[in-house]
């Protein structure tokens, strides 16, 4: 299910607890909304609103995180690319073939991860392709001092830029804490239930729980979306590694 349609769900739950407040406000007993039941009430509330809220942030600030450490670690890789494609070149013209390959790689992650990232598939691991681009580069025949050493740190890089790889796939596949939201929509809901069950019924009380609703529709939305980071409305940019493909191959 897509994150806006599982936010439009929230939003309902939400929004359908203070219908169902109201609608309670009704049926019960005027002893049930004395004011000693509504202060009573109104601590238990002002409990599980302070959860919920602590909750809530708690769960934005580890989407944003997860986010942050995916684009990070692009732009890591990008810089990377094209220092190991300088390495390459200045090992020599037999370095051609590596910095083809190199060259053919990124241009399949931009591909797989980029200009699909609206497609909604799943993370797809990095495959061999990275091993091959290592093998060409062990295959190097070094003839002096300078091409051996320039090979050592071409090796490294090239295993640093895979085992990063590797890294944002396993972070991807995270998964998102779905029991914690549950638990948070859940919690919003009793909230705005009881919100319904004191609040005046007029125009202006409605429109106003209703924009809180909607809030809190957004946050849910926007920790989906952060899980998501090369998908959705809040994509990470394929900026970087499209200039680092600009710089390959000079």
């Amino acid at each position: 299910m897509s994150p806006v349609a599982l936010s439009l769900i929230v939003f309902i739950c939400v929004f359908g607890g203070v219908l169902l407040g109201m609608f309670l406000r009704k049926s019960l007993p005027q002893d049930h909304l004395s004011a000693d039941s509504k202060g009573a009430v109104n601590l238990g509330i002002g409990m599980i609103g302070t959860m919920a809220a602590l909750v809530l942030g708690l769960l934005v600030a580890a989407a944003w995180t997860f986010y942050s450490s995916q684009k990070d670690e692009l732009t890591l890789i990008s810089a990377k690319v094209v220092m190991l494609d300088r390495l390459l070149a200045h090992y020599g013209p037999e370095s051609q073939g590596a910095r083809a390959e190199l060259r053919g790689r990124v241009t399949v992650i931009l591909d797989r991860v980029f200009r699909s990232e609206h497609s909604g598939r799943a993370p797809q691991a990095p495959g061999a392709g990275a091993e091959v681009l290592y093998d060409q580069i062990q295959q190097l025949a070094p003839q002096n001092d300078t091409q051996r050493s320039i090979k050592g740190a071409a090796l490294n890089v090239a295993m640093e830029i895979g085992s990063t790889r590797w890294l944002m796939f396993e972070q991807e596949s995270f998964p998102i804490p779905k029991g914690l939201l549950i638990v948070v929509v859940f919690w919003f809901t009793v909230v705005f239930a009881s919100f319904g069950l004191h609040a005046p019924r007029n125009s202006t009380v409605m429109v106003t729980l209703f924009l809180c609703a909607v809030s809190v529709a957004g946050a849910i939305l926007l920790i989906l979306e952060l899980y998501n980071p090369f998908g959705g409305l809040l994509h990470i940019s394929s900026a970087p590694l499209e200039n680092a493909l600009a710089q390959l191959g000079k």
